[in-house]
């Protein structure tokens, strides 16, 4: 499926053609000159820490065996730091202790990039619309999932003395 069928300022029909060493949709009206570049959307997740254990949460779409982190757009006028915590806030009401850099992370799939943090939290959760679960996991005992967000668990378990083993996943890509 292609991303935009017409062009947003002219509404002119999009066609493919190699700008940038790339086919890429573009407007063909000269006068216009759209480029519908599709760079990657950044997204920020959070490796929430909370009474001692990681939370790990599902999406109200996803399958219910399925749990990963807290993740969300970054806002326009936020600090990848300012929106990780806004996002362990609002998807479990609970309050962010600060945001610690793990790294960034492609997720080719979504055309994102994930900007990862390590999020202490405090208080109690109350899951908003957007998850139907939630659940604690000691650190000893998570695999991560070999794909995006699960190689911010990896690494950040890794650097506090962990050996997280990968589940045995299949990736999609």
């Amino acid at each position: 499926m292609k991303p935009y069928a017409y062009c947003p300022q002219c509404a002119t029909p999009l066609i493919d053609a190699e700008h940038g060493g790339r086919l890429r949709r573009v407007c063909p009206d000269a006068s216009c000159g759209f480029i519908h570049w599709d760079n990657p959307v950044p997204v920020v997740a959070a490796v929430v820490e909370h009474e001692g254990k990681i939370i790990l949460a599902r999406n109200v779409a996803w399958p219910a065996s399925f749990y990963a982190l807290i993740t969300g757009f970054l806002e326009r006028e936020e600090s990848p730091e300012i929106g990780v915590q806004r996002e362990v806030e609002e998807e479990l009401g609970l309050q962010p202790q600060g945001a610690n850099y793990i790294g960034v992370y492609e997720f080719t799939r979504n055309n994102q990039l994930i900007v990862a943090y390590h999020v202490p939290a405090t208080g109690t959760v109350r899951l908003n619309e957007e998850l139907a679960d939630w659940k604690h996991v000691a650190f000893e005992d998570i695999q991560y999932w070999p794909a995006g967000t699960g190689y911010a668990v990896r690494d950040w378990l890794r650097s506090k003395g962990y050996d997280p083993q990968p589940m045995d996943w299949p990736r999609r890509s």
